[in-house]
């Protein structure tokens, strides 16, 4: 597998972006090493919050929810994907499998040993969060989704299919410019760079091409057994689980549904709507670091 790493240069002077990176080593498909980087901040010893980006974000997203959820003396971990980031970057497409994604994050979890652990998620850090939570329940205290789900080949709507189909033939991908697209504020020019940093080039970018290809809208897609077997636990799944989509996703509008009606644990949560477009933690961080504060609270 043939690996490219973003340079560190590409990181420096970010706006709004304090924090110091860590790392930790995982396992390709042949054994080869891959390098997950993540951010880990606040009290060793405060409720761990896990915070999981998706497509083609990374954990910039959530530079603004951090700092108010250390301050609320919480330990705060948000990792960058594997491909996305200051992760390591495989340099084919077909190396990305949603399996491998799963693989990847979980051994990077199980490798903390996290408990009790607090897990917001959104778009691809949904539904590969969401498998970790099927995979590890007894690792986590609670879950808040938002703009995310677990699909099991049901078809796709107007929303995703036109990101399909504009992922897969934009000659140049403008990162930066599609995250702008999917907030409801307008991203700064210097945000709009700060999303743009890990991909010097296209050769950098081609997980965030292949994500789009790999969400299992039909039954021949890859995963759909996987996340079947998932949904399995996560109707049995009765801690905390609260929805807190946004009012103006054209992707995910609605999906929240299904977990209200499923999961055990949605049963009597607040659920809310929140303003915003697909990438909501850009347009209201402190709605959502408020909710994780209550739930971590009502869990502890």
């Amino acid at each position: 597998m043939k690996v490219l790493r973003t340079p560190d240069t590409r990181f420096e002077g970010l706006a709004d972006w304090p924090f110091a990176p860590c790392y930790a080593e995982i396992k390709g498909p042949d054994g080869e090493p891959l390098r997950i980087a993540y951010v880990d901040e606040g009290p060793r010893d405060g409720a761990p919050v896990l915070l999981m980006h998706g497509e083609p974000s990374w954990s910039y997203l959530y530079r603004h929810i951090i700092p108010r959820l250390v301050a609320k003396g919480h330990r705060v971990l948000a990792p960058d994907l594997i491909g996305f980031g200051r992760s390591d970057k495989p340099a084919v497409r077909t190396d990305y499998t949603y399996e491998r994604h799963v693989d990847w994050m979980s051994q990077w979890f199980v490798g903390l040993d996290m408990k009790g652990v607090v897990l917001f998620c959104q778009d691809w850090g949904g539904l590969i969060g969401l498998r970790l939570v099927a995979a590890f329940p007894e690792r986590f205290a609670g879950v808040i989704v938002g703009n995310t789900g677990l699909p099991v080949g049901g078809g796709s709507g107007p929303g995703f299919d036109a990101w399909l189909t504009m992922s897969q033939t934009i000659p140049v991908m403008p990162i930066g410019g599609i995250v702008n697209m999917g907030t409801t504020r307008e991203l700064k020019p210097e945000e709009v760079a700060a999303y743009d940093a890990p991909f010097p080039d296209e050769s950098f970018k081609e997980g965030a091409r292949q994500f789009p290809t790999l969400v299992p809208i039909t039954a021949e897609h890859g995963s759909v057994a996987e996340n079947l077997a998932a949904w399995k636990v996560l109707e049995a799944f009765d801690k905390p689980f609260l929805t807190a989509f946004s009012d103006n996703d054209p992707v995910t509008k609605g999906g929240e549904a299904a977990f209200k009606a499923r999961v055990p644990g949605a049963q009597g949560e607040a659920h809310t709507i929140l303003p915003g477009g697909h990438f909501l933690q850009e347009d209201c961080p402190a709605a959502i670091a408020d909710l994780l504060d209550d739930m971590v609270r009502r869990t502890r």
